[in-house]
């Protein structure tokens, strides 16, 4: 499908847009099939959203958290207590905030040594959550992803054997750059996903948003390309400074 593209004037309606978006597919997901399922992105601009979604009483009260099963699209290869964790991110900004059971939290428990058994495990973990007896992907109601600086999203990294993956769900990926494993779930997830949402924010984005939207498919140099949801819905939610360069999308 076409991707949208929703330029907000800075970073706060962002948020705000993106919280919206969360509360009216969790509560049309619990309507439907009485359970909401949502994987979660790290980074600064997801932050600012899990904390509206924990402090706003009206986003609050709204969001189904007792129905809501939280998961995450990539993970770093560090103790869950870790200054960098994406799910402790999570958890301070939102989770331990709001009446989410804990049995609903699924994080990748990247604290294990071998961040390939990392993988193997939260692969299994989705497909004991998603049973599906012919082994398609999980499809999540929503997928929270970011934008990296070199067109990166979730872990997917240019250069990297993940862009390859066509039948694991979840896999560990080498990052040169960082010289580190980062564990993450496949384009094959991803795009299976009933709605994916980019939250991109801040001038450093201006030039990869531009070339990954715009630019010619290159995927193995903008990996955020692969992100093309079959049946489902795909929406950029951009702030202006971050929308600077394009020519789509202008209001």
């Amino acid at each position: 499908m076409k991707p949208e593209i929703q330029i907000v004037d800075h970073a706060e309606a962002l948020y705000r847009a993106g919280a919206a978006e969360f509360v009216r597919q969790a509560g049309a997901a619990v309507q439907l099939k009485g359970v909401f399922t949502v994987a979660l992105s790290g980074g600064s601009t997801p932050k600012g959203l899990y904390g509206l979604l924990a402090t706003d009483l009206t986003f609050r009260a709204q969001a189904p958290w007792d129905k809501t099963h939280v998961f995450w699209g990539d993970e770093r290869h560090v103790p869950p207590t870790d200054a960098d964790s994406n799910y402790r991110m999570a958890s301070e900004a939102m989770l331990s905030k709001v009446p989410i059971p804990h049995a609903h939290v699924h994080r990748i428990k990247s604290e294990n040594p071998d961040a390939h058994r990392a993988a193997e495990d939260y692969e299994q973990t989705l497909r004991a959550c998603f049973p599906s007896p012919d082994g398609q992907p999980p499809r999540f109601d929503l997928v929270f992803l970011g934008l990296g600086s070199d067109g990166h999203t979730a872990s997917l990294f240019p250069g990297t054997s993940a862009l390859h993956e066509e039948k694991r769900l979840v896999v560990s990926n080498w990052v040169g750059k960082f010289y580190t494993e980062r564990i993450t779930m496949t384009a094959p997830v991803l795009n299976n996903a009933a709605c994916v949402i980019f939250l991109v924010s801040g001038g450093d984005k201006a030039l990869p948003l531009k070339a990954v939207l715009e630019g010619p498919y290159e995927p193995e140099q903008l990996p955020a390309q692969l992100i093309r949801p079959k049946q489902g819905r795909l929406l950029w939610l951009v702030d202006e400074v971050a929308a600077r360069l394009l020519q789509v999308g202008r209001r």
